[in-house]
Parts: C-alpha cells; sequence; structure tokens
C-alpha cells in the first residue's frame, strides 16, 4: 500500500481512568459551587474542564475512525450520541417537570415547562442568554433546568464538528499528491480548528465583556475551550506527548492546579467566560496531555484513578443532571433557602439519583443491542421530543387552567365593607381588608396572571439601550402646547400609562426620558449584572440635561428606585446600605439643582413600596389567598422612600408619595380590587398605573 493512500496510523486511545477522574473533579467542583461551599465560589468552572474532556474525546473518536476507515460515519456517531445523551436527560426533564406542577406555583411551572422544550430541542444555551440580558428578569430565581444550557452547548458542537472532520476527510482523500493522507489529515484539521478557535476566544472577550449575561450561555464563546480539547486530541493522536515523566509530573500538577486556582478565586461577580476561562481551559488540557502517554503514569493520574474518582466520574452526568433541581426546586416550593443540613440531604439525594439512573437508564441502553444498530439508536430522538414534549405540553396546559379565569369569585369592592369614598384610597383599603380576612383572589384578574411579566409600558422606538445615539419620542396630545417631561429609571416607565392619558387630556406633549436600571439622582450605579462601572447611566444623565434645556418644559416630573445593586464614588463601589444612602442623597441634590433651572415647575413623584415577595408567584401558588399576598412594604425599600423625600423638602421640591395608592395600615395587598398592582416586587403593572392617572393627574394640579 503506498504512502498516499495508508491510513493513518495513530496512537490507541483506549480508555482512560484518570479522565474518568478528572470527570469527577469536574462535577464535583461544579456541585460544591451550587451547593454554597463558601470557599469554592468559582466551582463553575467545572462545565469548563467538562467542554474540554468533551473535545479531547469526540475528536480522538472521530480521527480515530477516520485514520481506520477513511471515512467518518455520521450515523454512528450521532446513534452512539443518542444512547450516551438522550435516556438521562429525558428521564431528568420529565422529572423535573412534574416536580414543578407538583410544588412550584402555576406561573413558575409554566415558565420550566417552555425551558423543558428548549432543553427538547437543545437550545436551552439560546433561551437563557436571552433572559440573562432582560432588565426585568434579574430578580426572579433561576430556572431548575438552567444547567441544561451545558449540554446544549456540547450537542451543538457535536452536530457541527462531525461534519467539519468528515468534510475534512473527503476533501483531502479527493486530492492526490505525494504528501501522505494521515498528515494532510491532521495539518487540515488542525487548520480548522486553531481558525474556529481563535475566532471563538476572540468573540468571548468581546461579548463578554459587553453583554457577560448573553456570553455566559452563548455557543460562539465556549466553541474554543472544546476547540482547545480537540487540539490536545490531535496533538496525541500524531504521537507528539511527553515521555518524560519528569515533564508530565510537573504539566499534570500545574494543570490541577490553574482548576483548583480558579475554584478559589473566581465567583459570580466575575464576568465570565472570557479571558478568565483561560486558566481553568488550559489547566483541563494540561492535564488531558500531561497523562496521554502509554509508558507514563504520574502520580496525579493514579490518583485521579483511584476506584472513587473513577465511580464518580461515571457518575458525572447523571449526577450532573440531577444535582441542580434538586438544589432549586425545594427552596423555591418552601419559599425561604434551604438549611445547612437540607443542603447536604439533597446532595446525598443526587448521588443516589445519579447511581439509579446511571445502572437502570445510562447503562442499559449503552449496552444492549435494541439501540446498538445506528438507525435503530437514532429512533431516540424523535422518541425522546415527544416524551419530553408531550410531558412539558401536559404541565403546561395543567398550570394554564389552574390560573385561568374559571371561577366565580368576585372582584373587591368598598361596598362589600361599608367604604363609602370612591377614590383610590378607598379601595386599597378596602382591598387590605380583604386580605385580612383572608378572602379568597378574584377570578377575573387583570392583567391575566399568565401574561403578568408582559405588562410593562410601551416606550415606542425610545427604550434608551446601549449605545448613545438616542432620540426623543413624543408621546401624549401631539398638537399640545405644553410640554412634560418625565424622567428615570425603569419604575418612571411603569408610570408612562399614566402620563399618557394625563398628557393627551391636559393638551401636554410628553417625552418619556427613561432607561432601566438608571437612577434619575445624579449617581453612578452599577451595572445590574455584573456590578461592574456602567458610564452609560452617567451619558444619559448629560444627555437627559440638555434635551430638557432645548425642550424648555412646563412640568419635568423625576421618579426612580434607589440602586441598591450598588454605586461608584471615586472609584469604589459601595454595597452597603448606609454607604448607598449617603451617595444617593448626595446624588438627589445634585439632580434638584441641576434640574430646576430647566424648567418652570419639578416634582418629585416617590418610588412606590417595595414589596417582599413575587406577587405572581404569590397569586399562583396554590392554595393561597389574598391574605398569603399582602405584606408590609420592604424595609430597605422604604428608607430609600424616606431619604427621597426628606431630601426634596430639604430642596423645596413638590413632592407627591402614591403610597396610599398601594398600602394602607401597614400592608400593601398584591391585588387592588381585581387589579394586579405590581408586576414584580418593585414594578407596578401598566394596568395600576392607567387606573392611577386621575389621582396622579389631580395630585400634579392638572385634572
Amino acid at each position: 500500500m503506498d504512502q498516499t493512500s495508508a491510513p493513518l496510523q495513530p496512537r490507541k486511545p483506549g480508555f482512560r481512568e484518570d479522565v474518568q477522574g478528572l470527570r469527577a473533579v469536574a462535577v464535583l467542583t461544579v456541585i460544591a459551587a451550587h451547593a454554597g461551599v463558601a470557599f469554592f465560589p468559582g466551582g463553575y468552572v467545572g462545565v469548563d474542564v467538562f467542554f474540554v474532556i468533551s473535545g479531547f474525546l469526540i475528536t480522538q473518536l472521530l480521527v480515530t475512525e477516520a485514520s481506520r476507515s477513511g471515512r467518518v460515519s455520521l450515523s454512528g456517531f450521532y446513534a452512539r450520541r443518542a444512547r450516551r445523551i438522550l435516556p438521562a436527560a429525558s428521564v431528568v426533564l420529565v422529572a423535573t417537570v412534574a416536580a414543578s406542577v407538583l410544588w412550584m406555583s402555576v406561573l413558575e411551572a409554566i415558565d420550566l415547562a417552555k425551558d423543558a422544550l428548549w432543553s427538547a430541542v437543545f437550545a436551552a444555551n439560546v433561551r437563557f442568554a436571552q433572559q440573562g440580558v432582560d432588565y426585568f428578569s434579574a430578580e426572579a430565581a433561576p430556572s431548575p433546568l438552567q444547567h441544561y444550557w451545558s449540554l446544549a452547548v456540547e450537542e451543538q458542537f457535536y452536530l457541527v464538528w462531525p461534519l467539519l472532520v468528515g468534510a475534512v476527510v473527503w476533501v483531502v482523500a479527493r486530492r492526490r499528491t505525494t504528501e501522505g493522507r494521515s498528515s494532510r489529515v491532521l495539518r487540515a484539521l488542525v487548520v480548522t480548528i486553531a481558525v474556529i478557535g481563535s475566532a471563538s476566544f476572540v468573540w468571548s472577550l468581546v461579548r463578554t465583556g459587553a453583554e457577560p449575561q448573553s456570553a455566559y450561555f452563548s455557543t460562539f464563546t465556549r466553541a474554543w475551550e472544546l476547540a482547545v480539547g480537540a487540539g490536545v486530541a490531535l496533538a496525541v493522536h500524531a504521537g507528539r506527548t511527553l515521555r518524560h515523566r519528569r515533564g508530565a509530573e510537573v504539566l499534570v500538577w500545574g494543570g490541577l492546579a490553574a482548576i483548583l486556582a480558579a475554584c478559589l478565586a473566581f465567583d459570580e461577580t466575575l464576568a465570565f467566560p472570557g479571558y478568565a476561562a483561560a486558566l481553568p481551559v488550559l489547566g483541563t488540557a494540561a492535564v488531558l496531555y500531561a497523562g496521554a502517554h502509554a509508558d507514563v503514569t504520574t502520580s496525579a493520574g493514579r490518583l485521579l484513578s483511584v476506584r472513587p474518582m473513577r465511580v464518580v466520574g461515571d457518575w458525572s452526568y447523571s449526577l450532573y443532571l440531577w444535582h441542580w433541581p434538586l438544589l432549586i426546586v425545594p427552596p423555591t416550593a418552601l419559599g425561604r433557602d434551604l438549611r445547612p443540613l437540607e443542603v447536604v440531604l439533597l446532595v446525598a439525594l443526587a448521588f443516589e439519583l445519579a447511581y439509579l439512573t446511571h445502572r437502570f437508564v445510562e447503562q442499559p441502553f449503552r449496552t444492549r443491542r435494541i439501540s446498538a444498530r445506528p438507525r435503530r439508536a437514532l429512533i431516540l430522538y424523535p422518541v425522546f421530543l415527544g416524551l419530553v414534549g408531550s410531558t412539558a405540553g401536559a404541565g403546561w396546559a395543567w398550570s394554564d387552567y389552574r390560573v385561568s379565569e374559571h371561577g366565580d369569585t368576585p372582584a373587591i369592592t368598598t361596598s362589600q365593607f361599608g367604604i363609602t369614598d370612591d377614590g383610590p384610597e378607598a379601595l386599597v383599603q378596602a382591598s387590605v381588608l380583604a386580605a385580612q380576612s383572608r378572602q379568597a383572589t378574584p377570578s377575573d384578574l387583570t392583567p391575566d396572571l399568565v401574561d403578568l411579566e408582559d405588562d410593562l409600558a410601551d416606550v415606542g422606538d425610545c427604550l434608551y439601550e446601549g449605545g448613545t445615539a438616542w432620540e426623543l419620542c413624543p408621546q401624549g396630545d401631539d398638537n399640545g402646547d405644553k410640554t412634560l417631561v418625565v424622567i428615570g429609571d425603569s419604575h418612571a416607565r411603569a408610570w408612562i400609562p399614566a402620563f399618557d392619558q394625563i398628557a393627551a387630556r391636559s393638551g401636554y406633549r410628553a417625552f418619556y426620558l427613561v432607561k432601566a436600571q438608571c437612577s434619575a439622582a445624579l449617581v453612578d450605579p452599577s451595572e445590574a449584572f455584573t456590578g461592574d462601572p456602567w458610564p452609560e447611566c452617567e451619558e444619559f444623565h448629560r444627555w437627559s440635561e440638555e434635551q430638557i434645556g432645548e425642550l424648555d418644559p412646563e412640568l419635568v416630573v423625576m421618579t426612580s428606585s434607589a440602586p441598591i445593586t450598588g454605586l461608584y464614588s471615586e472609584g469604589r463601589r459601595l454595597r452597603s446600605m448606609d454607604d448607598i444612602a449617603g451617595e444617593l442623597g448626595v446624588g438627589l441634590a445634585d439632580m434638584f439643582r441641576a434640574y430646576a433651572p430647566l424648567t418652570e415647575r419639578l416634582v418629585m413623584l416617590v418610588d412606590v413600596p417595595r414589596l417582599s415577595l413575587e406577587p405572581g408567584v404569590c397569586l399562583s401558588t396554590f392554595g393561597s389567598d389574598l391574605g398569603d399576598c399582602a405584606l408590609p412594604p420592604d424595609a430597605t425599600g422604604a428608607r430609600m422612600r424616606d431619604l427621597t423625600v426628606d431630601v426634596a423638602t430639604d430642596a423645596g421640591i413638590e413632592v407627591i408619595d402614591p403610597e396610599t395608592w398601594f398600602c394602607a395600615d401597614g400592608l400593601c395587598p398584591t391585588v387592588v380590587g381585581s387589579t394586579i398592582a405590581y408586576r414584580d416586587r418593585g414594578h407596578i403593572t401598566s394596568t395600576r398605573a392607567a387606573e392611577l392617572a386621575e389621582p396622579l393627574g389631580t395630585a400634579l394640579g392638572i385634572w
């Protein structure tokens, strides 16, 4: 056989016990971080360890097959992946959907059913990336299926990478040269990996800096990690391994130290993946490479190969699938954080379920003849989709039925409590009395519970997200001869339905200079998701001041929440409430001085009281009544409201406090009449805002 047609002679890949031990390291670090082990905050890098291992093993498998047969069997590859991935994934998905229907609120169960459908088509990372950049979802509890994002990234890799390897092998086979096919295939694959990996790494740096929330879940920002593993596989396949024990020892221990350092030094505030991911990724690559030579066994390799580590490595896939829903569903159902002993018991349960799933689900599908043939195994994909889809659909339909308006419980009225006043305060008072008497929630709620998260005020083309190319969007009375400007953050946006009515009825052109998370006070809030400095807010403050100066409005109304997630002062991030309160007071005073000369009249609309619970979750929890969903205002929010009133009063600024339109006798009912007053803990619904147009217009002296 001549050189050009001779098959590639690879090193025998074989089964590596140290790789199973490395899988154990990966899953144990992830569980430690998710379980709240204080000294292991960066354990989430275990996912990156998994990515490198996957890139290494899959590439090794594909290149070995191409070397032996001169081709890549796509059906065989996808059949093996189906047997390996789908059975356990479907069991955990179905179990988690069932648990959500039994123990979580209706809205949470509906959201989880949606998550399950995205997970079933291996696009969970896309869904969670979209949610990651949604400011209004920032306070929502994580999904019990959020960990499926990493499975989606791997499956997308499994879909594309075999096609690329097969294409390279096919192209090389068609070219006739004097150079051996083996070297041409390897060189072509190295170039392919280098291009993909380099592009992905650069993109990871760019996106992690710009949008770390979505970058975390992105396949494009993670592809380079899989490419690193693939590169190690090609080096090993070419026989370029370490042949001296001393060098291997240094490399393997250095790799493990890098992974450990990331686990200890990183935390959830770090923008990730970006450049930081290089530490655990290269560390994993070092461990894989150091243990690649058949005749060189390192002390670390022996440690990773001990039976307990191998067993945990065998269970690692099922363990990863089970641990997260077990740590998320119970506290959501209980409405409180887990106690340390409860966490330990749930982690122990995850190990037990992982053992059972590995033995009775994973192993049978990987070894039985019925699924050994590619065509039979590929049937698992439609079966998987049908099983998960039908379960998620049934859970969604049942949850939707439970929350739908099919009862006959009437709305709360003032007359049922003998209250003769017909003002907005009176209906709030009646709603508090209804809650105190433990009345059932009205059947005909507005907005509907399933639509609650979408009950946002429309700002048209003036969302003011990103960049600085902002424009004005006039609303209200197009022919009005007076101008009204509302400035603030997302809490100001919530009032737009009321201001729209006021402006249209009173002959005002209205301009809403509102930007989510950017307080009206002249302070520098930290970026909501990362805690980093956020110069865009300062730019928006300057732009807003310029626009107000040019508009010369008759009335400017300011309202916003306090930046309780932190703000910056002289380059230092302030986190404590005392520090934030002090800086906020200065920022409010600066704001009043800046805007007062630019308008005939300046009014401070105090922020609404903040709730201590999620209204949608409370109202959609099975068995809850109005009393369960009416609580005292949040203490931190009350402190910041008092601060706003004090600073405005000292500055001689008009103050309108809407508290009595939402709370009475120390309680804030989630439902007022039949209207859901809040869409989350701090934002009022657009529906409630529209109902308050008249009292707000009256308080402003316009109506």
